[in-house]
């Protein structure tokens, strides 16, 4: 912050920097230790109001820890370790509704989109399949992906339990008459327009303070309102790109020159 700011507003746009990247937590990727590969999905994760959006899209929390299911499975790419699961939980329901049978092909994963199509290759003998997602978990650590009896007989884990593999998302559909997978189209998530937020204040004149101290370098700023805790913050947002990449670069330059901290946020 500049220096003509008493430390008591600094300390408050700490303090509301993290309430609001708390309140938009549930808009990015939770840390996994998987490798996302690029595509990636560019500033917020557009979700559309609760009552909207599919059961199986929306944030759950499974043993404290809450899981935020990606808007679209374009370019996923993990490895890590799988185990199957089988007799305990045939014939009970999956997280999609289905009932589960152990000897279709099918998998589990925490946050790849229901009826996503995986290529899953045993990076210990080679084997490979492809399964279709219709269940969530594994919820046990250092483990990515959750087999049926039937696909882990396929790739040869039956045995051993768990083994080394390669999760590659081939993209979300269903299969048609003739057997063929129908892939689902989506928008591209990196194409927008991105502002980077700077400042939020329960104060609406050190919104305003702010806002004409940066219009003297920067063409477009504007001040938001929204609710966090029953408060209404005003929040400086400056435009950044069109792109998410670009956006980025500026959300980096902002954050050593303006507000420690400052973050992307789609429009």
């Amino acid at each position: 912050m500049k220096k003509n700011f008493r430390r008591s507003d600094s300390a408050l746009v700490l303090i509301c920097l993290i309430s609001i990247l708390a309140g938009c937590a549930k808009t990015t990727p939770p840390p996994e230790t998987y490798t996302y590969i690029p595509p990636q999905v560019g500033g917020r994760q557009r979700y559309a109001p609760p009552a909207k959006v599919p059961a199986t899209q929306r944030p759950y929390t499974i043993n404290g820890h809450t899981y935020y299911p990606l808007p679209s499975a374009e370019g996923f790419v993990e490895e890590g370790y799988a185990s199957w699961y089988g007799p305990n939980f045939h014939g009970k329901p999956t997280a999609c509704g289905e009932t589960y049978n152990m000897y279709d092909i099918s998998a589990a994963h925490k946050i790849l989109p229901i009826n996503t199509y995986v290529r899953v290759t045993n990076l210990e003998n080679g084997k490979e399949v492809i399964a279709r997602i219709n269940d969530r978990g594994p919820f046990v650590k250092d483990r990515i992906i959750d087999l049926s009896y039937g696909t882990a007989k396929i790739l040869g884990i039956v045995g051993t339990g768990t083994a080394r593999v390669r999760v590659e998302a081939l993209g979300e559909g269903s299969v048609t008459s003739g057997g063929v997978i129908k892939f689902k189209k989506h928008p591209d998530f990196k194409k927008g327009v991105f502002y980077v937020q700077v400042g939020a204040f329960l104060d609406q004149a050190n919104a305003l303070n702010m806002k004409r101290r940066l219009e003297g370098t920067y063409k477009d700023v504007t001040i938001t309102t929204g609710m966090v805790g029953g408060q209404v913050f005003y929040r400086v947002q400056i435009f950044a790109a069109n792109d998410y990449n670009e956006a980025k670069i500026f959300e980096a330059k902002a954050s050593r020159t303006i507000t420690p901290g400052a973050f992307v946020v789609a429009r």
